[in-house]
């Protein structure tokens, strides 16, 4: 899972998830901010591209997307490699849903070993020059993450 946000720090709410699951299947969503989420950081808006009018004109519901990841992940762990942010975030557009996840997001770190760690961030920048992901979005975020650990698995086993 990858989400995208209004900026880091108080106030900032998720502007975009996306899932990819194990089969390579994958969902993504705008999601359109409740009334008083009013934090926006430019310098985050530079790096995501999404502005207010497209959440406005495009996103869906804190319920809808919280309906939807119950729908795609009940059951299962879900991983992240920004963890701390994303549970935060998560944890906002289910409480604006009035929802509780039926599925548990935990750290990316848990899955890798301390050799697997130190070698992460460099085989991440070259899945990502491989991939040629044209844009910083929730969707391809979650691609790379998913694809670099298949990536560092094959790795492992030859």
């Amino acid at each position: 899972m990858d989400i995208e946000a209004s900026g880091f720090g108080l106030g900032s709410y998720p502007i975009e998830i996306g899932i990819v699951m194990p089969d390579g299947r994958a969902w993504c969503s705008l999601v359109r901010p409740e009334a008083d989420w009013q934090h926006w950081d430019p310098n985050a808006a530079a790096m995501h591209g999404i502005t207010r009018e497209q959440l406005q004109l495009y996103g869906r519901s804190p319920t809808e997307i919280a309906d939807m990841l119950n729908e795609w992940l009940h059951g299962e762990v879900i991983y992240s490699d920004a963890w701390a942010h994303d549970f935060t975030w998560l944890s906002k557009l289910y409480d604006a849903a009035e929802r509780t996840p039926h599925f548990r997001l935990e750290n990316l770190r848990l899955l890798l070993s301390d050799d697997e760690a130190a070698s992460w961030h460099e085989l991440k920048r070259q899945v990502a020059s491989t991939l040629a992901l044209e844009r910083h979005r929730a969707s391809a975020d979650a691609r790379l993450l998913q694809t670099t650990l298949m990536a560092l698995r094959q790795a492992e086993a030859a």
